[in-house]
């Protein structure tokens, strides 16, 4: 594996029904392809072999011998491939037939899994062919190899294990995937035949999706195609693959020609989640009563190439469908209403007092407050918005603020904090002109004890405009703008935020609109330090502490994952390439995990505020880490990169 990812493909081999050396021929050909392409672990369908058409031709000696011959034959090619191999075959124990998966690897059959559950409604007749596998337990010859013949079966290669399911098997009230999957198999191929209905294709990814995220693991699913017979049924050939509930590769629907789709399946994904969902493990402890043949193919797994059969979002918290987009957008917003009317009820709240900069966070926030008003039937002139002037104000960010707010029909209020603080300046002996730590935070801390003041003056509370980035990297004054009475914004990462106000943009009347746009395009600024002689924000944020979309993109696989340094920064080079250059990438990471550590104690004193995406650095459960935690493995193993 590469930095945690399995190399893994779904083919559709081309068949002639009963035509033996013509469907082995297409599959050691797309084998041959699959191997230059590194591919560590592969399935074909169900009965690729024979073809899954032949009907009562299965219970012909000819038939099975020509299968068992062409499974030699595949073996025999194998020895030149570094591929763990699924390929659907007909198989005679004891007088008795049945529907089988046939691991194959490096010249050997290893293993046969027989299929659970045989189909006898709705037009399939398997019952007159296939006995169940369910209860079988033993050694059986195939192609001259002695293997191991059972339903419970794992083929653990390097450190991943592989398990196996047929067809239907998916379809019962508690698959055979959810099992092995408890057993310890990450991922779980499907050699399939399904025939192609109206309405089918849907349904069938929606279950695969669905299994991979039941069992926590990924799933490849190989379905019959083009060749098969067409009397009665039309067998689309479908090769999709899925991990832990998202589809990652499918293949062209009513193609003539053979299907390959590849993937790279993140191994590590697969086990953190394990590992942090306790459920899972419980119920494995449970449910697991019966006992599984290991069969340990490889104690290593082939290097891969650098190619990389996986699209990563550059932008996780964001999904790269607008009309994800667009329902993630909804739901976040309303998410953020629900939370704050909750809490405007329970405290009696005659009011709401927002700082308004003209900035993003604050924009989103008061957007928040007054959808919060409209619900709950409320006067918009409930919403103080105080705009505060300082020594770094624009006029950009200032004529935004007072004109977002009149838009709005909000109270508004205009306190300049430079009288106040010049004259804090005086009282601590600091020179102004010193544009260090203590000018800065001097203004932070004056806005928000404005604030307060202003809500205990009306019966209100403070609405905290700070987001889950900032909090993430401690870019926030402690006891300035990193408190309030109930933070907004805190579940939700600063790219998204800028989603979330235009988006809201987009359905506002054109005034506001207008305004709310330009917000969007104004550069992230806190405002502390003076305007350049032009008048431009000088005080760029992301010039300081670097990009939020590199930021956002480390929070993710930290919270989500907890990934390593070396796996994020992989993973950023694929998604950032052609953005950023490697050395950016490092630099900015090791800003994150610097200040991520070191920011900690803002963290264990947040405000209350609601968890939009399920990831959260709340430190009442969502993320508990002490103030004093170290970081120095993690700075190593940054300077290394």
């Amino acid at each position: 594996m590469n930095n945690g990812f399995l190399r893994v493909a779904s083919a559709v081999s081309k068949v002639n029904v009963a035509d033996v050396k013509y469907n082995v021929a297409n599959i050691i050909s797309m084998c041959d392809n699959l191997n230059e392409k590194n591919v560590q672990v592969a399935v074909f369908p169900e009965m690729s072999v024979t073809g899954y058409t032949c009907g009562d031709l299965f219970h012909n000696d000819k038939l099975l011998q020509g299968a068992q011959d062409g499974l030699r034959e595949i073996a025999k090619a194998s020895e030149q491939w570094s591929m763990l191999l699924f390929v659907g075959a007909p198989i005679k124990l004891n007088n008795r037939l049945y529907n089988c998966a046939v691991a194959i690897y490096k010249g050997e059959i290893i293993g046969v899994v027989p299929k659970s559950y045989i189909p006898d409604y709705s037009g399939a007749n398997e019952k007159r062919l296939w006995q169940s596998g369910l209860g079988v337990n033993t050694v059986v010859d195939v192609a001259g190899f002695n293997v191991p013949f059972c339903v419970n079966q794992l083929l653990r290669i390097g450190n991943v294990s592989v398990a196996v399911e047929i067809g239907e098997d998916m379809l019962s009230p508690i698959p055979q995937s959810v099992k092995v999957a408890m057993a310890g198999a990450q991922v779980i191929v499907n050699l399939s035949a399904t025939c192609s209905v109206a309405g089918s294709y849907g349904r069938l990814k929606a279950m695969i999706t669905q299994q991979s995220s039941q069992s926590v693991s990924a799933y490849i699913y190989s379905g019959a195609g083009y060749g098969e017979s067409t009397t009665d049924s039309v067998y689309e050939g479908n090769a999709v693959i899925a991990e832990n509930g998202v589809l990652l590769a499918e293949s062209e629907r009513w193609s003539f020609d053979a299907k390959i789709v590849i993937a790279d399946i993140d191994i590590d994904a697969i086990n953190q989640e394990r590992l942090s969902n306790n459920i899972f493990g419980d119920c494995a402890l449970r449910e697991l009563s019966e006992q599984y043949t290991i069969i340990d193919v490889d104690k290593s797994l082939r290097e891969i190439d650098e190619t990389f059969y996986r699209n990563i979002n550059p932008n996780p918290f964001i999904p790269q469908n607008e009309v994800d987009v667009e329902l993630l957008c909804n739901e976040v917003v309303n998410t953020q209403v629900v939370g704050l009317a909750r809490r405007i009820e329970f405290t009696y709240a005659r009011s709401i007092v927002v700082g308004i900069s003209g900035g993003l966070d604050s924009t989103l926030a008061l957007l928040v407050a007054v959808k919060t008003f409209d619900k709950l039937g409320m006067d918009r002139t409930g919403i103080i918005g105080v705009t505060m002037p300082g020594f770094g104000t624009t006029d950009r960010t200032y004529n935004n603020a007072l004109e977002l707010m009149t838009s709005l029909g909000i109270t508004q209020r205009e306190i300049s904090i430079v009288p106040s603080v010049e004259q804090h300046f005086k009282d601590i002996h600091h020179d102004k002109n010193l544009h260090d730590v203590t000018y800065e935070n001097s203004q932070a801390r004056e806005r928000t004890q404005i604030l307060m003041d202003v809500a205990n003056q009306v019966g209100g509370m403070v609405l905290g405009t700070g987001d889950l980035s900032e909090l993430a990297l401690g870019w926030a004054t402690y006891n300035g703008d990193h408190m309030s009475m109930y933070g907004v914004n805190a579940g939700v990462p600063k790219t998204l935020v800028k989603h979330l106000v235009k988006w809201i943009a987009l359905q506002s009347e054109a005034t506001i609109q207008a305004i709310l746009l330009d917000i969007v395009d104004t550069p992230i600024s806190p405002e502390l330090i003076p305007a350049d002689e032009n008048g431009n924000i000088k005080q760029k944020t992301e010039d300081l502490v670097g990009p939020y979309e590199l930021h956002d993109f480390v929070l993710y696989y930290t919270l989500r994952y907890g990934y390593s340094p070396r796996k994020i920064f992989y993973l950023a080079q694929k998604a950032f390439a052609g953005v950023y250059e490697h050395d950016v990438i490092k630099h900015w990471m090791t800003t994150f995990f610097r200040r991520f550590f070191n920011q900690q104690f803002k963290r264990s004193c947040l405000p209350d505020g609601p968890n939009v995406l399920g990831l959260s650095i709340s430190p009442r459960g969502a993320w508990v880490m002490p103030s004093d935690a170290s970081s120095a493995l993690w700075l190593a193993e940054c300077a290394e990169l």
